[in-house]
């Protein structure tokens, strides 16, 4: 069905006027509130964000129907510009790095945060294991997966599938608040020296894999000729 400028151009007002409205100030307080909850260290509940904010509790869970729906919109009003992450550089380990650069200063920003998500995983984890959890929709995390993909994404025709799946899969654990609780509160590092590990650290994954693949092609018309 063929829709006037016209039409469109009323529907785009009309979607501005709701984001401007009373319901979206509502949502914008909520996840303000939950955020200043999250950023001191707590993991609240609906009805705990909707007490804070001086909201009714069942019109906080018109707008988050759930803890984890909640807590997954402030993960990614946290996450922020990182979400929309962007490179024009056709190398791949050059692509890691400005990754890392415009990811780990956010995070460490939303560290307490990004903790508290990861608490929430945990305990749902934990409730999952003793049959508790029952219908309490499951908080689920994986942005890094597809952000990681796309930094390596000049490999996939130099890597194969495996391989790739494999560096991508490699790259996850240095990136993220989980590096953070390694390389700052087990080990004890500073920012900069926090940042600086972990990007040596992807640095020399993105080079071992490709060195590793390199050596692998060129070693097969050896292994074809000893046959």
């Amino acid at each position: 069905m063929e829709v006037s400028r016209q039409q469109a151009a009323g529907n785009d007002d009309a979607n501005e006027a709701a984001e401007r409205g009373p319901r979206a100030r509502t949502k914008r307080l909520m996840l303000k509130t939950a955020t200043r909850l999250m950023q001191a260290g707590v993991t609240p509940s609906v009805s705990e964000v909707a007490e804070a904010a001086q909201v009714s509790r069942a019109t906080a869970y018109r707008y988050f129907p759930s803890q984890a729906a909640l807590v997954q919109a402030v993960v990614d009003e946290g996450l922020g510009p990182i979400l929309t992450w962007q490179s024009t550089s056709t190398d791949a380990g050059r692509r890691v790095a400005e990754l890392f650069d415009t990811a780990m200063p956010r995070i460490e920003a939303f560290e307490a945060t990004f903790k508290a998500a990861l608490k929430l995983s945990l305990d749902q984890w934990a409730q999952r294991q003793a049959g508790t959890l029952g219908g309490e929709p499951q908080f689920t995390r994986g942005h890094r997966v597809q952000l990681l993909k796309d930094a390596i994404a000049p490999l996939k025709g130099r890597l194969p599938p495996r391989e790739f799946k494999r560096l991508a899969q490699a790259l996850s654990m240095m990136f993220g608040v989980e590096v953070l609780i390694v390389l700052k509160d087990i080990w004890g590092l500073d920012s900069r020296g926090t940042r600086s590990v972990a990007q040596w650290a992807a640095g020399a994954l993105v080079r071992a894999a490709v060195a590793e693949s390199t050596a692998e092609i060129d070693a097969a018309p050896t292994a074809a000729l000893a046959k």
